[in-house]
């Protein structure tokens, strides 16, 4: 089997891990000018916020492990390759040097175990860093169950790394992936944590001290192929965030890949993406807006409102907060109204030093007024015209996002919470 028919097998079996920003997308004359859905590249951020274009592969997707959710498990009937380091950073330095990417996401299921998997990923980076001198972004993602010593290693070649937490619960990890530990999951964490901060203090001190993971650590959570709601993979997220100093969690919608009685069937079972973009918005909101898990959602109320965004059901059920008067809020206050972001409400503490402002300001600032507008008030004035009745802000709420379901029967759109 030569590089290119390995890449083909190994860029397609890492399509699942979704630690990246994107992973390419499939046009109809895949493989012409400018394609990147052969080829696996992804697009992720570098430690300084600049958007990369990554080489996203696995070292192999020969694995001891048989994780019933996971495509490459040991029991699966399908094509296996393995690169060798060198293959993988020759391939890797060819593409750099044809300006197709501008890094590398090196993940690998678990040949022979994790110490030896791991060794094999440091050889690949190890002859980029030192042999090609190649110094773009890396993300490796670490395995659990790996030596200290190795993960030390890896993250003093990498730029990001990553341990994934795999499933929202240790009940289901047991169930789903007997030969993971959670606490050999989360162990590497909290190495890594420990590690990065030791190497930012030593870099504050000594301006040539090496650095460890300088654009930090991330994990991802499959979503749907087990029973978890919302509210607990919100918890669990916002206690990563807090233990561990997570930059981010990825939360990956589950595909089916095979029968399991174990699993939800593959004939009737559709990936909850809409689910995991509201995930994606209430963790943002976790991360950006100073919310707390329990303030978006609770045990009477586990589930995430499918028809509008967190940050606006939030709002609709919390009236009394509101409007807020945009020319005397602080900045906390700002960033809990619709429609109005981190930079919004910025601009809007930085505008009115200068002059009060009214809606016609707040438009050019970028204020998105469709949302905002029910919620706000300029100098105690409200939109000319507007009604602020909570069912009619739904409605129009619902209408910004999903037009469609404004079709349904009025009942089924008094949702709130649910």
């Amino acid at each position: 089997m030569d590089v290119m028919e390995k890449l083909e097998i190994l860029a397609d079996a890492a399509k699942y891990d979704a630690a990246c920003t994107s992973s390419g997308s499939d046009r109809p004359r895949a493989g012409g000018v400018g394609s990147t859905l052969l080829r696996g590249c992804c697009h992720s951020f570098s430690a300084d916020g600049r958007c990369v274009t990554l080489l996203k592969v696995l070292m192999t997707n020969v694995c001891v492990y048989d994780c019933q959710y996971c495509v490459n498990r040991s029991s699966n009937d399908l094509p296996r390759a393995t690169f060798t380091p060198r293959e993988l950073a020759e391939l890797t330095m060819g593409f750099y040097r044809r300006n197709y990417i501008e890094g590398l996401f090196l993940s690998s299921a678990v040949i022979v175990n994790p110490d030896h998997t791991t060794e094999r990923m440091i050889q690949v980076l190890a002859l980029l860093r030192e042999e090609y001198g190649f110094s773009g972004y890396i993300h490796a993602k670490a395995i659990p169950g790996s030596a200290p010593e190795l993960l030390d290693q890896l993250g003093r070649l990498a730029d990001r790394l990553s341990v994934n937490i795999e499933l929202p619960s240790e009940r289901s990890l047991a169930l789903l992936a007997p030969n993971k530990q959670r606490q050999n999951i989360l162990s590497p964490m909290q190495q890594l944590k420990t590690s990065i901060e030791i190497s930012r203090e030593e870099r504050r001190r000594f301006r040539h001290a090496p650095a460890f993971s300088p654009a930090g650590q991330a994990t991802q959570m499959i979503i749907g192929a087990t029973e978890e709601s919302d509210f607990h993979i919100m918890r669990l997220s916002q206690s990563l965030y807090r233990r561990y100093q997570l930059r981010r969690v990825f939360y990956s919608a589950y595909v089916p890949v095979q029968e399991s009685s174990l699993l939800p069937s593959p004939l009737t079972y559709k990936p909850p993406l809409l689910r995991e973009h509201r995930l994606y918005q209430a963790d943002w909101l976790l991360r950006f807006y100073h919310f707390q898990a329990e303030e978006l959602l609770s045990e009477d109320h586990p589930a995430l409102n499918p028809l509008i965004d967190p940050k606006c059901n939030w709002a609709l059920n919390h009236l009394e907060a509101f409007p807020v008067e945009v020319n005397q809020a602080d900045y906390r206050t700002l960033l809990r109204v619709p429609g109005i972001g981190v930079t919004g409400a910025r601009r809007i503490l930085e505008a009115r030093r200068w002059r009060t402002l009214d809606y016609d300001s707040l438009k050019k600032l970028g204020i998105v007024l469709k949302r905002a507008q029910y919620f706000i008030t300029c100098s105690g004035r409200i939109t000319e015209g507007l009604r602020v009745r909570p069912d009619g802000i739904l409605r129009n709420l619902i209408a910004l996002e999903q037009p469609a379901l404004l079709a349904h029967e009025p009942e089924q759109l008094s949702l709130f919470n649910s």
